[in-house]
């Protein structure tokens, strides 16, 4: 059952939680900026800035399960204080590090810090706001992300040669402990659950009945490889690619990564305007992703095919059309009684970043494992992204063929 929030209080609601998602999706992102300082500093091969980079998802991806169950038994607010103080350790951990191994410990305690910034508030939502206000909610939120990583990319460029990037560091968990007082401030203390709701069919505890849902395995393949593999362009390979394929300075590939995040804050910006409208008109989510995914396929076989010509500009147009995909995580929630929400959600979360790790990783993986049967770097950068490609068609094929039968075609309360 809903319980709404007043349309002023949700606004701050909102904004109070957009800080900390500000501030998660820029310290997600900024490796892909700092790629070139790190691979240098610390002798890095591609395997290993893709390990790098993915510990941040291997420690959010840790954390999801329980992460789903205490945030429907204690709440948004609590539960996302206590994970941004391991971000802020991990923040500091980070930049006092001298080794790969003290970084990748570092970066696992960043991802589980933040896991909570995304998931605590589509929890929330799920409560208070209607259910075109929470799709809208959740594009907004992810166009909020849109703007942490445009911060991380031509931003920290211009700001690294001034302060460096350890105390970079400094600064965004300095940052993350005024996000944490701004949401203690303003975000509403869980509350318990009405009579009415108490009436409804007891939720069981633990997390069978989401993994059992039609819908949710629909969903699992194509949040694996397509929603993962955008995250994993976004936040690493579009800037390898660049420099290492396409010929960009690294000042350059800072810049295309700054132009592809604002397409993507652009592009979640008019979802969240768009999709009330397009759902009174019929178009499901379901339908959307139908029609829309096929095109970001498309472009990744474009991008596979130009090799050394497709550079800021395809990866931008590879990110904006795979957004499609990522209305199916209001979707799921909404399958869902408010009451396993947040389960719901982690749960499709942890699909999701697990394949962001794994896609990070094994294009990495597969770029060295190519390079040493003595091909070029951008054969195989191109190679590798082929493989990806067609993991991307099978989960496709997947998601169009699999039954659905008790899915939510449209919102529910």
């Amino acid at each position: 059952m809903l319980h709404p929030l007043p349309r002023s209080a949700a606004i701050v609601v909102f904004l109070s939680f957009a800080s900390a998602y500000f501030l998660s999706a820029l310290i997600r992102a900024v490796t892909a900026t700092l790629s070139p300082l790190l691979t240098q500093e610390f002798a890095l091969q591609a395997r290993d800035l893709g390990l790098l980079a993915g510990g941040y998802f291997l420690g959010f991806a840790a954390t999801q399960l329980p992460l789903g169950t205490w945030l429907d038994r204690y709440g948004p607010r609590r539960v996302i204080l206590s994970f941004l103080a391991v971000a802020v350790l991990g923040c500091l951990a980070f930049s006092m590090a001298t080794s790969f191994s003290a970084l990748m410990a570092a970066r696992v305690l960043c991802g589980v810090g933040v896991s909570a910034c995304l998931m605590a508030p589509l929890t929330g939502f799920r409560r208070w706001l209607s259910p075109q206000a929470q799709l809208r909610a959740n594009s907004w939120m992810l166009m909020t992300g849109s703007m942490g990583m445009v911060a991380s990319t031509l931003p920290v460029q211009l700001l690294l040669p001034w302060v460096g990037w350890r105390p970079l560091f400094w600064g965004l968990a300095a940052l993350t402990v005024l996000a944490m007082g701004l949401i203690a401030w303003r975000v509403p203390r869980w509350a318990p659950a009405e009579p009415a709701e108490s009436t409804a069919p007891p939720v069981a505890p633990g997390y069978g009945e989401v993994w059992r849902h039609p819908y949710f395995r629909r969903m699992v393949p194509i949040g694996f490889c397509s929603y993962g593999g955008m995250v994993a362009m976004q936040t690493l390979w579009a800037g390898p690619w660049m420099v290492r394929v396409a010929g960009y300075t690294p000042a350059e590939a800072a810049t295309g990564l700054f132009a592809i995040n604002l397409c993507m804050l652009c592009t979640f910006w008019a979802w969240g305007l768009m999709t009330p409208k397009l759902f009174a008109r019929g178009w499901t989510v379901d339908r959307l992703i139908t029609h829309g995914l096929p095109i970001s396929l498309g472009v990744m076989a474009l991008i596979v095919l130009l090799g050394e010509q497709a550079g800021a500009w395809a990866w931008a147009l590879f990110c904006v059309t795979s957004t499609f995909v990522s209305l199916a995580q209001p979707a799921v929630a909404m399958a869902f009684v408010p009451a396993l929400a947040g389960r719901a959600l982690s749960a499709y979360n942890l699909v999701v970043f697990a394949g962001v790790f794994v896609v990070q990783w094994g294009i990495g993986l597969g770029v060295d494992l190519f390079v040493g049967l003595g091909w070029t770097a951008p054969a195989a950068f191109r190679a590798a992204m082929g493989v990806f490609l067609l993991c991307s068609v099978l989960s496709y094929a997947y998601f169009r063929v699999a039954k659905s039968h008790n899915a939510t075609q449209t919102p529910t309360p």
